[in-house]
């Protein structure tokens, strides 16, 4: 299943060990062959780089590994599950305007009941690109979110990252949902049931690494608790809300909870 990274600090550095390990499971250290993503800040604007291919068959990944130097990054490695088209509009991350900022987003699990006609949590503001559960989670989580974003006071003004962790335990409560998303300033990780963290210093520099899967055994890596959502901003955890999800079985559920957030 798809694999996660994501890279928040206090100052812009080379990551290019992260990135050879991560590398490594697109199709060498784990089974996600169907693509590959990087998104990554460069001078306040976002560069994203994504191809069909295994990471690990990818010159282009490799070169980048040795010259991205930031301070924000989310990178993905796909394995397509539910089945769809390997082709660049299904690659991880996704990139979206709303609210007078670009989003990046990428997704580790599976929610098809998103794509399913009758199911839930449809964009309904706007069209995906692509087939995949995952693009149709982060429209739905960008158009609940868009009219209780403040861009003024996006720190001071909880309401939106609330509506957030709402509309992510509904999305998890179908299924698995792990994702990383940024507006280019702080680095949002929802912890379903695969994600943990890496917090360090260097040089001076407060580093978080996040990822599906520890990319080292002999480092400290801890396992976020079930349905934990983290907001980070240069290298430092600077909120966190739980969130609750339950396995939905009947369409009945479904409704009522939808209702109640929407």
């Amino acid at each position: 299943m798809c694999e996660l990274l994501g890279i928040s600090s206090s100052r812009p550095a080379g990551w290019n060990d992260t990135l050879t390990l991560f590398r490594e499971r697109g199709g060498e250290t784990a089974d996600n062959p169907d693509g590959w993503g990087l998104a990554y800040r460069d001078d306040n604007v976002w560069e994203l780089y994504k191809a069909p291919q295994a990471a690990i068959q990818s010159e282009q990944f490799a070169a980048l590994s040795q010259t991205i130097f930031t301070d924000l990054l989310i990178a993905h490695v796909r394995k397509a599950n539910p089945p769809s088209a390997c082709t660049s509009v299904n690659t991880h991350p996704f990139v979206r305007e709303c609210c007078g900022r670009s989003w990046i987003f990428a997704h580790n699990g599976k929610v098809p009941e998103v794509i399913q006609p009758q199911g839930c949590c449809h964009p309904y503001k706007s069209n995906p690109q692509g087939e995949t559960d995952s693009e149709h989670a982060f429209y739905f989580l960008l158009d609940g979110i868009a009219s209780v974003f403040n861009e003024v006071m996006v720190q001071s003004n909880p309401f939106w990252l609330q509506k957030l962790a709402r509309l992510s335990e509904d999305i998890a409560s179908y299924g698995q949902f792990n994702f990383l998303m940024s507006d280019g300033i702080i680095l949002i990780a929802y912890g379903h049931n695969r994600l943990h963290r890496l917090q360090y210093r260097h040089d001076g520099i407060a580093m978080m690494l996040l990822a599906s899967e520890p990319l080292r055994e002999d480092e400290p890596w801890e396992a976020f608790r079930s349905g934990e959502l983290c907001i980070y901003q240069a290298g430092e955890l600077i909120g966190s809300l739980r969130t609750n999800p339950v396995r939905v079985e009947e369409t009945g559920d479904a409704v009522n909870r939808l209702g109640r957030n929407a």
